[in-house]
């Protein structure tokens, strides 16, 4: 195929190049990756629930049960009582209405926004929005616009520039790549004044931050009248697989209707479903484990500051290093690895040009001497690779 290998190794020239890994262990901090054993920083499996012995033990019951495909879409023969109960129990989670359950946070934000927005409606994304969300806008037939990242100004002035059609802010609820936090009691203002619909994608909040792991709308202590329309995943802080939008009747009744990335796909397998509804209880009861990672948070970061590596401004599990080229970022990334840690270098266009970074995120499970192996790796970094 013609450009394609010559395209490619310009890639690999600008340092861009991605590679799978393997894995032939368990999610936990300690695994066997390419044959060797390091520990891992680099999963979002936050409060560590990946493996946990109620969760894998209700997967492997209910296989027996009900197999392990559903095949068919969710509105054909594929929506069982166990999809039919984890939905039920997402929307008593959240607080709302009802909630509807997607194969993954990829699908569940191109099926909401391609279903609400037609030719003459507006979206306002922040300019550091999860793929998924950009790439949905660019997939809707409304105009997109992009705004400063967690600039609720800039947002503003881009609102008051047209109020034709329907208006969608979509955010980030804690951004992936930085760890901060979206500014949202003003873009809930900012919504109301406009009357504009917000939405949040809390992949990386749900179950790690607010009361009972109730998320960033939680933590800023926001209601559904506040935040119309919620996303949350369920394979990072719940630790299983799929993604989930919750909100009114009406919302839900809507993306049945109209979201492709729903109607068109065959439904999630029923036991992970019954696998996450006890990793729902365990997320909620169990808040020694997100008390154990503000814990581990706090020492890295005052730990980092000493070393003196530039680290951004995060309060949540995902604590990023900034290397500047993406050059820096893999070697500080095989630097690490050679030491038994691993870490993920991320680089462009994942993130933007010049901001290349080591993302190291944090679990529950990891302990105190995983930790300071980390601790004492990033110690030797050399500031600038050669």
């Amino acid at each position: 195929m013609k450009g394609l290998a010559e395209a490619l190794q310009q890639r690999r020239h600008d340092g861009l190049y991605r590679s799978r890994r393997v894995v032939s262990t368990a999610q936990q901090p300690e695994l066997v990756v390419d044959g060797k054993r390091v520990i891992a920083f680099c999963s979002n499996d936050y409060l560590g629930l990946a493996n946990h012995p109620e969760v894998v033990e209700a997967m492997q019951r209910a296989a027996g049960e009900y197999g392990v495909g559903s095949g068919a879409a969710h509105l054909i023969t594929g929506h069982s009582n166990s999809h039919h109960r984890l939905e039920e129990a997402l929307a008593e989670y959240t607080g709302r209405s009802r909630a509807l359950l997607f194969s993954t946070g990829y699908m569940a934000n191109i099926g909401v926004i391609s279903a609400l927005l037609k030719q003459g409606d507006r979206l306002f994304e922040d300019r550091l929005n999860h793929a998924s969300l950009l790439d949905a806008g660019q997939l809707t037939r409304a105009r997109m616009q992009r705004y400063r990242h967690a600039d609720p100004e800039s947002l503003s002035s881009q609102l008051k520039g047209s109020e034709e059609g329907q208006a969608l802010i979509a955010t980030d609820g804690v951004f992936s790549m930085d760890g901060d936090l979206a500014p949202l009691p003003s873009l809930v203002e900012l919504a109301r004044r406009h009357q504009a619909w917000l939405m949040v994608d809390d992949a990386h909040g749900l179950g790690v931050l607010g009361e009972g792991g109730g998320g960033v709308l939680s933590h800023f202590d926001l209601g559904n009248d506040d935040v119309p329309i919620l996303m949350g995943t369920l394979g990072k802080g719940f630790g299983t697989y799929g993604a989930f939008v919750a909100g009114s009747e009406e919302l839900i009744e809507t993306l049945i209707q109209h979201a492709r990335s729903y109607i068109y796909t065959t439904a999630p397998p029923a036991a992970l479903a019954e696998a996450t509804l006890v990793s729902l209880c365990l997320a909620r009861q169990e808040n020694w484990r997100r008390e154990r990672l503000r814990d581990l948070i706090a020492r890295f970061r005052q730990s980092v500051r000493q070393i003196g590596l530039p680290l951004l401004d995060s309060t949540t599990p995902i604590q990023p290093i900034l290397a500047g080229s993406s050059q820096q970022a893999v070697a500080w990334s095989r630097l690490l690895e050679k030491q038994g840690v691993l870490v993920s270098a991320i680089r462009p266009p994942t993130v933007p040009d010049g901001s290349a970074r080591l993302r190291i995120t944090l679990s529950a499970n990891h302990t105190d001497r995983q930790l300071d192996r980390l601790l004492d790796a990033l110690s030797k970094l050399p500031l600038v690779v050669e």
